[in-house]
C-alpha cells in the first residue's frame, strides 16, 4: 500500500495529521507493507523568506481577525498538538517562505533521508522555532538529518536545483483539485483531506488493505474457453 501526502511545513495541521496517521500505522497489523511518500505543496508560494511578522500577525491578517482572535485561534490549535505529542511555540514561530525546504526534502529523498528531513523541518519549525526559510537553518537540518553538508550548500546555491520536483508535485495536487493540506491519497484511490482523526486512518487503512488483498493483480478478461496450459498440459478446444 502506498499513501502520498501532501503538505507544508509551515502547517500545523500537516504537522497533526503526520502523527496521526502514524499512530493509525503504528496499530494497523500490515503497517511494514505501508509505503508513505511525502508530497510538496506551498500554501504560500509568494511569501518573502522574511515577513516581519510573527504568526498572530500573519493569521489575522489572512483571515480579517483581530490579533486576539487570532491568538485564540493559535491557542485551540495548539492544543491539539498536544493531544498527539506535539508542542507548538507560536509565539516564537519564524513564517517564511518553504520553497527551499521543499527542495531540500526532494534531494534528501535521493539519499534515502526524505522522512527523517520532513520530521527534523515540522519540529524545527514548530517547536524549535527555528527559520526554515534560511540556507543556514536548512544546512544544519540537513546535516543532523545524516545529508551531506557540502551536497545541500551546493543544492540550495542553485535555485533550479529539484525545483522541478517541487513543481510536479504541485502540478498533481491541483489536477486533484487539492484546495487545503494535509492530504492523503491511498493507492491513488482513496484520499483523505485535513488532519482527520486517528480513527478515520485506521479505517482508511484496513478499507484499502482489504479491497486490494480481496482483488487478484490482475484483471482476467479471458472467455470461458479452455485453451490454457495447466500443470504442464496444454488443453486444445475442439473444432
Amino acid at each position: 500500500m502506498k499513501i502520498e501526502v501532501w503538505s507544508d511545513y509551515v502547517c500545523p495541521f500537516c504537522y497533526i495529521g503526520k502523527r496521526r496517521l502514524e499512530e493509525a500505522l503504528a496499530q494497523f497489523p500490515h503497517k511494514e507493507q505501508v509505503e508513505v511518500e511525502f508530497k510538496s505543496f506551498e500554501l504560500d508560494p509568494n511569501s518573502p523568506k522574511n515577513i516581519g511578522q510573527n504568526i498572530h500577525e500573519v493569521l489575522a491578517k489572512k483571515y480579517g481577525m483581530s490579533i486576539e482572535q487570532a491568538k485564540q485561534a493559535n491557542q485551540s490549535v495548539g492544543q491539539q498538538a498536544a493531544t498527539v505529542g506535539l508542542t507548538f511555540n507560536f509565539d516564537e514561530m519564524k513564517p517564511t517562505n518553504t520553497f527551499d525546504a521543499h527542495r531540500l526534502a526532494k534531494f534528501a529523498k535521493t539519499k534515502g533521508k526524505e522522512a527523517a528531513i520532513s520530521e527534523k523541518l515540522l519540529q524545527a519549525y514548530f517547536t524549535d522555532s527555528k527559520h526554515i526559510g534560511e540556507n543556514e537553518t536548512l544546512v544544519e537540518i540537513a546535516v543532523e538529518g545524516g545529508l551531506d553538508r557540502q551536497e545541500v550548500l551546493n543544492v540550495l546555491a542553485d535555485k533550479n536545483s529539484f525545483a522541478q520536483d517541487v513543481r510536479f508535485d504541485e502540478s498533481i495536487a491541483q489536477q486533484y483539485g487539492v484546495r487545503g493540506v494535509p492530504y492523503f491519497v491511498l493507492n491513488q484511490k482513496y484520499a483523505i483531506s485535513g488532519a482527520q482523526p486517528i480513527e478515520t486512518f485506521k479505517g482508511a487503512l484496513q478499507k484499502v488493505w482489504e479491497e486490494e488483498s480481496s482483488s487478484p493483480m490482475l484483471q482476467d478478461l479471458s472467455t470461458d474457453a479452455d485453451v490454457s496450459c495447466e500443470d504442464g498440459s496444454c488443453a486444445i478446444p475442439e473444432k
